[in-house]
């Protein structure tokens, strides 16, 4: 079984209406909060390492290390094969901000796309422009509706 897998197992595992899965997620989302932290304070550096390095770099586990490469992957400029991934397999992280900021939105996960990096990363302007395309993007638009004495539109 791969490392995705596992991680994904045991992760999605968790009930999040007990205390066991809340402490798990709350845990988790501190780790990442911190690993955002580092690499949005100097976002020009392309961290590379295996992910064991990395785990080790960020003081976290090897499963929480790939959690979070699961999480950020389609926010990179090069997705890593994380589907294949290994303790060995080397990763690199060559952070799109963008599109990190648009995913972050979309996630809905606040205590990472409210972080202060990102005041000097991206602009007010732009910021607000990213949020509002992300959160459109899963706003539901109705069509008009069709009064039943209205001629059909197929025709």
């Amino acid at each position: 079984m791969s490392l995705l897998q596992e991680w994904r197992d045991f992760a999605y595992g968790h009930d999040d209406n007990t205390k066991e899965g809340q402490d798990f997620w709350l845990s988790y989302f501190q780790i990442e909060k911190g690993i955002y932290e580092q690499l949005l304070s100097n976002p020009t550096e392309v961290v590379t390492g295996s992910v064991k390095s990395l785990a080790d770099r960020y003081i976290t586990t090897i499963s929480m290390m790939v959690g979070f490469l699961d999480g950020i992957n389609d926010s990179l400029k090069t997705p890593n094969p994380i589907e294949e991934m290994t303790e060995d397999t080397v990763v690199s992280l060559d952070i799109d901000l963008e599109k990190l900021y648009y995913n972050m939105v979309g996630a809905k996960a606040q205590w990472l796309y409210e972080l202060p990096m990102w005041k000097t990363l991206l602009s007010d302007e732009k910021r607000k422009e990213l949020y509002k395309e992300s959160r459109s993007a899963s706003t539901v638009v109705k069509g008009p509706k069709i009064g039943r004495n209205d001629p059909c539109p197929c025709g």
